[in-house]
């Protein structure tokens, strides 16, 4: 009796399954040569069974911003049939570093160059008290610089990078070129290069940037750049090169903007610096962060190149350009080192560039506002634990590069 008085309903409304209704297809208006449809256009009201009016667009004389209407893609001046492949700092590439590496056609060589690593084993060039002063910057930045139980990782993330450079800047008394160096910040950067049959940009913003006076000595010599021709480029195949990379077909071609005006006294670019934390809405993974570091720091060095020596692609430079990266999360570092000798990247033969790369490299293990216990057993004790000295002496490196 409950079954038949209590009927089972299995219809479902669509509100109920989370469907979305399928969009509406416009109608094709027909026109037909000497017949006209009768419309409620002079009667200036609806009329069931009449023809819905078509007017013509009215022109109100003046630009409103308002009520703007962009035009057609194919109406409007910058399109190209050309389609360019654009790469900004919200995009990670599928492939990562292995995808960088043949869209700027370089070679990658693990670890940091020799000469650079003995820049801060030097004694003259260390910071007095060095161990403990680099200690107190990451305990500032995990422990003190907050009124709440724990700072968030953006936060900590960012005071610690500018503690360890600030570290770093108290050097000047010693290597006075340090002093001829400026910090800039949310600067725009656009590049344009061939590669392949492909026309690829770098656009966008990708953070702190340190610029100097002087350039950057070059790392490798004429032989070793002259070696990086019988480098073999690893192919992506199946995988197309410009998987997500964004294709538009409205841009301005040539473009290489540095973010800078020409007068401005400091035009080479020293250092890069990246925060994993910098977008809290878009977070990169690492291999496609260090991608991304590799790219924008090619994006710079290519700038630069086409500064000094115009938009022709040259085989080999006469002065290949060096231009540095540091990226982090408040943990973990990034070294890159990146020296583009050639700006003729359309072909896999002849000079490539060359980028040096040292991953995931520990400043610390832990920091603990509290111990972490485990079966009544302390596994980390509060406070900092397992400092590395040998990580913040490679940060150190990089930054006094060109000032020793």
């Amino acid at each position: 009796n409950k079954l038949t008085s209590n009927p089972r309903h299995f219809g479902v409304g669509r509100c109920l399954k989370a469907k979305v209704p399928p969009a509406r297809r416009a109608r094709e208006r027909v026109d037909i040569p000497g017949l006209e449809m009768i419309s409620y256009g002079e009667r200036m009201h609806y009329v069931p069974g009449l023809a819905k009016p078509v007017f013509s667009e009215w022109d109100r004389g003046y630009k409103d911003p308002r009520h703007y209407m962009s035009p057609p893609m194919h109406k409007m001046p910058l399109f190209k049939e050309e389609p360019c492949y654009v790469f900004s700092q919200r995009t990670g590439m599928l492939e990562g570093v292995r995808q960088a590496l043949w869209l700027t056609k370089t070679k990658l060589i693990s670890g940091l160059p020799p000469q650079l690593i003995s820049l801060a084993e030097d004694p003259a060039n260390q910071i007095p008290d060095q161990d403990e002063r680099v200690q107190n910057a990451i305990k500032h930045a995990r422990f003190w610089d907050t009124t709440e139980g724990r700072p968030d990782k953006q936060k900590y993330s960012t005071t610690l990078l500018m503690n360890l450079m600030h570290l770093c800047a108290t050097l000047q008394c010693s290597h006075p070129l340090i002093g001829k160096r400026i910090l800039a910040e949310k600067y725009s950067l656009a590049a344009t290069w061939k590669r392949g049959e492909g026309l690829f940009q770098i656009r966008g913003q990708n953070g702190l940037l340190q610029n100097c006076i002087d350039p950057l000595p070059e790392v490798s010599g004429k032989e070793e750049v002259a070696s990086t021709a019988d480098h073999v480029l690893e192919t992506l195949c199946p995988v197309s090169p410009t998987i997500d990379l964004q294709k538009v077909n409205v841009y301005r071609k040539e473009v290489n903007c540095s973010g800078f005006t020409d007068d401005y006294p400091y035009p080479h670019a020293h250092t890069l610096y990246f925060l994993e934390e910098a977008d809290t809405r878009y977070k990169l993974p690492p291999e496609q962060f260090r991608a991304s570091m590799i790219m924008f720091t090619f994006g710079n060095a290519l700038v630069r190149a086409h500064k000094l020596y115009g938009n022709q692609p040259q085989s080999v430079l006469d002065r290949p350009i060096t231009v540095q990266a540091v990226g982090t999360n408040g943990r973990l570092f990034q070294f890159l080192v990146l020296q583009l000798n050639s700006t003729d990247l359309s072909k896999d033969d002849g000079v490539k560039n060359q980028v040096w790369l040292d991953e995931d490299a520990q400043l610390y293990d832990f920091a603990k506002v509290r111990p972490m216990i485990k079966k009544k057993q302390v596994k980390v004790p509060a406070g900092l634990a397992g400092y590395k000295p040998e990580t913040f002496r490679k940060f150190l490196a990089l930054y006094l590069h060109g000032a020793v």
